[in-house]
């Protein structure tokens, strides 16, 4: 039997299938298709006065795909409240492909030379598929998020999967919906042209005016 690839992946994705995996050192995938999902609805999506204030301020450079590995290896690492990951070995090396065929991405935050913080997904047509994010510096991932939102939104994408509704993800208006109401909005999605590049480098006052106009 051939081995499973990022193409075979790929096909999950649009299937509204993801991988996990117990832990870091378990070579085993499994395939989710959980009957909950967690989504970012695009046109609601909640930026707080404070973080609002921060992103504004933008006190990172932002980076699109200049360290994807990296981010990915961070978001594996275990950390405080954080012992055990759903990434392993072989899921980062299928991540790491589809970035190398164009279909993963990186939203970076840099400071003082330093990756401070982000996040990765999936991309495909008019879904992203987030999967990750991390912080070393106070409120780096939800920088990186808010840049994320402003790229898919100036991009034309429909569909932000978060995959399980968090408290986190609750404060930017993220809710969770039917497997088959998930499967819905997927379709949709895919049958939309999206452009992940179209955003080019935002400031971020420019992300802020972009999620503020699509609300």
């Amino acid at each position: 039997m051939a081995a499973f690839d990022a193409h075979d992946l790929l096909s999950c994705y649009a299937r509204g299938v993801f991988p996990m995996a117990d832990a870091r050192d378990d070579d085993r995938v499994f395939l989710i298709d959980p009957e909950r999902r967690g989504v970012l609805p695009l046109e609601r999506f909640h930026v707080a006065r404070r973080l609002a204030r921060t992103v504004r301020g933008d006190p990172f450079a932002i980076r699109i795909d200049t360290a994807f590995q990296a981010v990915v290896k961070a978001c594996a690492a275990s950390g405080p409240g954080r012992t055990e990951t759903w990434i392993n070995h072989p899921i980062e090396d299928l991540y790491v492909r589809l970035q190398e065929l164009g279909f993963a991405h990186s939203v970076e935050c840099w400071q003082g030379g330093e990756l401070a913080g982000g996040l990765y997904g999936v991309s495909l047509r008019g879904a992203f598929f987030g999967e990750s994010m991390f912080s070393r510096r106070r409120d780096a991932s939800k920088v990186a998020l808010v840049h994320l939102v402003a790229r898919l939104i100036a991009g034309g994408y429909r569909l932000l999967d978060a995959q399980f509704m968090t408290a986190h993800l609750e404060q930017f208006g993220a809710e969770e919906i039917s497997r088959l109401d998930y499967h819905r909005r997927l379709a949709l999605a895919l049958s939309t042209d999206a452009d992940f590049q179209r955003a080019g480098v935002l400031a971020g006052a420019a992300a802020l005016q972009l999620t503020s106009q699509a609300a």
